[in-house]
């Protein structure tokens, strides 16, 4: 077999170093260095204006478990996006697990110069191909947010924002998120 690539597993997700982030992506091992600020800003923030109204129900409609950096066992996949969420109709109650193997509902990946191309590409393929209904990409850079819905096991943008925009993204579109809320300093 020569020209053949192993593919890889769980045990080599083990041995990544505490201070990087280890996917396995169609059986490819893929380690980033921990993220940036702009980007953990973006992503902490972001999981803070979703998680009160959606996932606390405070002042808004609940419904949801929204989860910061879940690692998803979905397929031969290990993900592990930024953010997570999934309607409590489809997870009533959060297991108590290292990994959930059911896909969410929605998810989001802020995205780095070093795992734009990844994000944007692999892991995409990967969400749609497990039926996430929703994806958000969040660019802390660009300061530009871009929401889509899955239809027929594609991809279709519903929205590109940027800048001080206030956006109705799906699935949450009940709240006017104000973007630079995620960039302020």
């Amino acid at each position: 077999m020569s020209g053949s690539k192993r593919r890889a597993t769980y045990e080599d997700l083990e041995t990544v170093l505490p201070n990087c982030v280890g996917e396995i992506v169609d059986g490819e091992l893929y380690v980033s260095p921990r993220p940036a600020s702009p980007h953990g800003r973006a992503a902490s923030r972001l999981g803070m204006l979703l998680g009160r109204p959606f996932d606390l129900g405070n002042e808004g409609p609940g419904g949801w478990l929204i989860i910061a950096e879940p690692e998803l066992h979905l397929g031969n996949d290990a993900l592990v996006p930024d953010l997570a969420g999934w309607r409590r109709e489809r997870m009533p109650e959060m297991p108590h697990t290292a990994a959930f193997i059911l896909a969410p509902d929605w998810v989001c990946e802020v995205l780095s110069p070093s795992t734009a191309v990844l994000d944007r590409e692999k892991k995409m393929k990967a969400y749609a191909r497990e039926g996430v209904s929703h994806l958000w990409l969040v660019e802390p850079l660009q300061q530009s947010l871009e929401a889509y819905r899955l239809e027929d096991r594609r991809w279709s943008q519903q929205g590109h924002w940027s800048g001080a925009a206030t956006v109705h993204a799906e699935p949450f579109e009940v709240l006017p998120l104000k973007l630079t809320s995620l960039w302020e300093r």
